[in-house]
């Protein structure tokens, strides 16, 4: 069968199913949305999810892993509990507006293989909120634990006596077929690589995308150096930095540096000097196929420790978080990049401009427009990376990989698929949430003209310039 039947059998009975649910009360999705949330959430399935995907992939670990469902699942149940998504949604009494969500259809959704399981999931009941079905296209590397979650989640459905095929999943996924599901879905969500993100644009076929990450952090000199530094390894560290929100870089404020240092490796972090920098580093990128010099796959959510020792460095065997110090040369040095590895570079700073500046640099080298974050207490620090930075979201004082997706800890909406605007190439700054899966019918109402004067609009420019 060719690769445009195969899709089409998908997307054919993705559309009966989601006819069916197409007249479904906002309580009926909703107790939907809580019974697929459940498969996927409950201790015993999220730990063969968990169990399956570290064994298929082998990247992350299995606690970390159980941890994310727990995290992420419920917050998604949480952001879209009493949401409305069903029919009138809003109204302006003022301008005579009321708001009517309406399904978009048949979702097409690609999943990374650095979180197989918790991103279908998550989708999964953001884009089922809106009455819609999902198509998921799954990493080679991982469609058995992706199916697997996906299967869990087919089971909720019929539990509550919803039509299984509102989620389904490609079993067989291939670069062919997943090109062919893009054409023929009502809409797009393309979580993982560039590549994969720059394929859904250009689908033909309306795509939310994500942009690369590259977070890093600044530690001003009023920060609160063991909190920061318990809240930077737990986030580098967790599930090996599956997380495209994971620390990538520290900037430190001299006046703290050294006590940083100390606290890191107090927390079993292990710092990379002298020679070694140079030997982790030609471990770490290597020439590909193509004769570029690139990430090396091998090292891609794997321990600290493996990737010491494979690079051949000797570290403790309680080793979470490697650290390098960052070159001057930001551009052209490699450890400024995005690592997908609890790999940690460090830049010292001595005023606050300064320490922006190397920020703007690191995220403008790679990491447009994903996120940033800063530890302390100083409004005018705040306020200014709020207004200058060129990134999408900005946490205060919090662990970067959590804090980014949302979490029961800030006030971010939960998802794992993060828009990144035009800075990194994607249609929105936003969190992807359970709204971004939504058509919605603007109704308008006649009211009695209002029409401003010349002289409200036009005055004070006439007064200037006239």
């Amino acid at each position: 069968m060719e690769s445009k039947d195969i899709i089409a059998s998908y997307v054919e009975k993705a559309r009966a199913a989601q006819e069916i649910v197409s007249s479904y009360t906002q309580e009926q999705i909703d107790e939907v949305c809580v019974a697929i949330g459940w498969e996927v959430y409950h201790d015993e399935n999220i730990k063969i999810l968990a169990e399956k995907a570290v064994e298929e992939t082998k990247m992350g670990n299995v606690p970390d892993k159980i941890l994310k469902h727990k995290n992420k699942v419920l917050g998604v149940l949480k952001d879209v509990r009493g949401a409305k998504s069903v029919g009138l949604i809003e109204v302006d009494e003022v301008k005579k507006i009321k708001k009517y969500a309406k399904p978009v259809g048949v979702v097409g959704a690609l999943t990374p293989v650095t979180n197989p399981t918790a991103t279908p999931a998550s989708n999964a009941v953001s884009i089922v909120k809106g009455r819609n079905a999902v198509i998921f296209a799954p990493h080679p590397s991982a469609k058995v634990s992706s199916k697997m979650a996906v299967d869990f989640m087919r089971s909720g459905l019929r539990k509550v006596g919803a039509p299984e095929d509102l989620i389904q999943i490609v079993e067989e996924p291939s670069i062919e077929l997943t090109g062919e599901l893009m054409k023929q879905v009502d809409i797009v969500l393309a979580t993982g690589g560039g590549a994969m993100v720059r394929a859904a644009y250009s689908s033909g076929t309306p795509a939310y995308g994500v942009g690369p990450g590259n977070s890093v952090q600044i530690i001003a000199e009023d920060a609160d150096v063991k909190v920061a530094a318990g809240k930077i390894v737990m986030s580098k560290a967790f599930d090996n930095a599956t997380s495209c929100s994971s620390e990538n870089s520290v900037i430190i404020h001299e006046s703290l540096y050294d006590e940083m240092i100390k606290e890191l490796e107090d927390l079993n972090c292990y710092f990379v000097k002298g020679d070694e920098r140079l030997v982790l580093e030609q471990y770490m990128w290597t020439v590909n196929k193509k004769g570029y010099r690139g990430i090396n796959p091998k090292i891609v959510a794997k321990s600290a420790l493996h990737i010491a020792t494979e690079a051949g460095l000797t570290v403790p065997e309680n080793t979470k978080v490697l650290l390098v110090e960052g070159a001057d040369n930001i551009e052209g040095d490699f450890y400024s990049q995005e690592k997908l590895s609890p790999v940690l570079t460090l830049f010292k700073y001595k005023e606050f401009l300064e320490g922006f500046q190397i920020l703007v640099r690191l995220t403008d080298n790679y990491g447009t427009g994903h996120s940033c974050g800063i530890h302390t207490d100083n409004p005018e620090y705040i306020h200014h990376l709020g207004m200058y930075m060129k990134s999408s979201r900005i946490v205060v004082n919090q662990a970067q990989a959590p804090a980014n997706g949302g979490a029961f800890f800030n006030g971010m909406p939960s998802t794992v698929s993060l828009g990144c605007g035009t800075w990194g190439g994607n249609i929105t700054t936003e969190n992807i949430t359970f709204k971004h899966f939504l058509n919605v019918t603007w109704l308008s109402e006649f009211f009695a003209p209002e029409r401003p004067t010349d002289e409200e609009i036009f005055g004070e420019y006439f007064k200037k310039f006239m």
